[in-house]
């Protein structure tokens, strides 16, 4: 007697073949045993040599001193009194090839930081891989290794939007090091955005048993294609609890092309210029909606993308390029699968009426230019790295886009700075009673103030203003 799972797999399975075309089909009920038996055997023989294992390494240098990060004897019995500690640090995930040349799509989190990056076959080939892109705000990672003239086995893509709640998958990948593996399972749910695993979370959940090691692997639909790239569970102890989630395809495939067509070391993604806000059931009823739904506008950049496609502070906005949007997480998605410099059309409620926009889409200005510099001499910021806030800059360091100032970038270890509890991500607004607006302006301040042990210091911390007066000790 065949199980439950099996017959409601067995009422969506269609028999496939590596050069079978997607054949339209409506879900039935088995009409006999022979239809209980159908496997997903063809389905993950064509798939399979396409899903790859990735292994990294990267040397971890750390001071062997026992004062490391003590503020006195750190100084006297520091790195260079004990000498430096190496350690090498391996790490093993899943990719898939995605182009007949050898480039592969994995998870950035398993190939960030490494200094040789490897990548074996399903057949157990070996190759050394060179990674094209690093793209830590979507979590993804684009490699390369050169099979010389040998096409190898792909996975094309499945376009992620035509996905549906309760549609087969199969996921694919290395758990635990133990070797290829398929587990299958159904779409749970999509678009779930606060998961927290990347800057771009908008992703499809699946039951299908995901483990360790199966990060970077393939989500494959019932057309074999890919639809998404698995990256993170929900688990209280380590393994599959049945709560998976997998980067849409749609956000695969512009990372991918963004590696090959844009060049670069980072993906450039369209910018909105708004805020916005999600509407709930006491904000929809304000606005005479007849139920919770769109993002709420509640701040406009000046002469932003949004602001010149006519979208006005108070606006809803309900849909991009045709999708649903419920939050600012769907929003800055949907316009991220997008390049810079195309139209995307918006759906925006306003006045309680249905209104069609168009919204060019650009990159985040970089004005005014950060100018970095790492600060100096005797005083509270010695050994900070600051910079001027930018909406390109604060989208780059996952900051408010609307936050203007100086920000500080990083704190040198056993600094002044790191001393005196300034942390990266503060925003400075004033030193030594002086207004700060720009990395010039706060040179000028620390000059100004040189030589005095009294220093009056204000900052905003997490969105919360903080003041305080610092006294240098000698």
């Amino acid at each position: 007697m065949k199980t439950l799972l099996l017959s409601l797999l067995s009422l969506f399975l269609v028999p496939f073949t590596a050069n079978a075309q997607a054949i339209p089909f409506e879900p039935q009920v088995p009409q006999s045993a022979g239809q209980m038996q159908l496997s997903f055997s063809p389905l993950v023989k064509s798939t399979a040599p396409a899903v790859v294992n990735v292994f990294s390494k990267k040397t971890v240098r750390r001071s062997a001193s026992p004062f490391s990060g003590d503020p006195f004897f750190g100084r006297l019995f520091g790195e260079g009194f004990f000498g430096p500690r190496e350690r090498v640090e391996q790490s093993l995930g899943s990719g898939v090839l995605v182009r007949k040349d050898g480039v592969i799509v994995t998870n950035n989190h398993v190939v960030n930081g490494a200094d040789e990056l490897r990548v074996v076959l399903a057949d157990r080939r070996e190759f050394d891989a060179t990674l094209l892109l690093s793209d830590t705000q979507a979590d993804l990672a684009v490699l390369k290794i050169d099979a010389g003239d040998e096409d190898l086995p792909i996975m094309q893509f499945h376009d992620s939007t035509e996905a549906e709640v309760g549609d087969l998958v199969l996921a694919i990948g290395n758990p635990f090091g133990v070797g290829q593996t398929v587990t299958s399972g159904i779409v749970s749910a999509l678009a779930r955005t606060d998961v927290g695993a990347s800057d771009y979370s908008y992703f499809i959940q699946t039951d299908a048993a995901i483990n360790p090691g199966n990060s970077g692997g393939a989500l494959v639909g019932m057309d074999g294609k890919l639809l998404g790239i698995n990256t993170v569970i929900l688990s209280r102890s380590g393994g599959s609890h049945g709560v998976g989630f997998a980067i849409p395809s749609v956000m695969v495939e512009r990372v991918v092309d963004a590696a090959l067509s844009e060049g670069g070391d980072h993906v450039v993604r369209p910018w909105f210029g708004a805020r916005l806000q999600e509407v709930d059931r006491d904000l929809a009823a304000s606005l005479g909606l007849d139920r919770p739904q769109g993002a709420l506008v509640s701040e406009l950049y000046p002469k932003g993308p949004a602001a010149k496609a006519g979208v006005l502070r108070g606006d809803v906005v309900t849909k991009v390029d045709g999708h649903d949007v419920n939050s600012e997480q769907g929003l800055r998605f949907r316009l991220a699968t997008h390049k810079v410099d195309e139209t995307v059309p918006l759906t925006v409620i306003r006045d309680g009426k249905t209104m069609a926009l168009n919204v060019r889409t650009l990159a985040a200005p970089e004005a005014p230019k950060r100018n970095e510099i790492v600060l100096e001499g005797v005083n509270p910021f010695a050994g900070a790295k600051v910079a001027n806030l930018s909406p390109a800059l604060a989208q780059e360091i996952r900051t408010d886009e609307f936050a203007k100032g100086v920000i500080i970038l990083a704190i040198a270890p056993r600094s002044a700075a790191s001393y005196y509890g300034l942390r990266p991500g503060d925003i400075v607004e004033s030193v030594a009673e002086i207004e700060i607006k720009t990395v010039d302006d706060i040179r000028d301040a620390l000059d100004a103030n040189d030589g005095e042990s009294r220093w009056p210091v204000s900052i905003v911390r997490n969105g919360r203003p903080t003041s305080a007066v610092i006294r240098l000790r000698s």
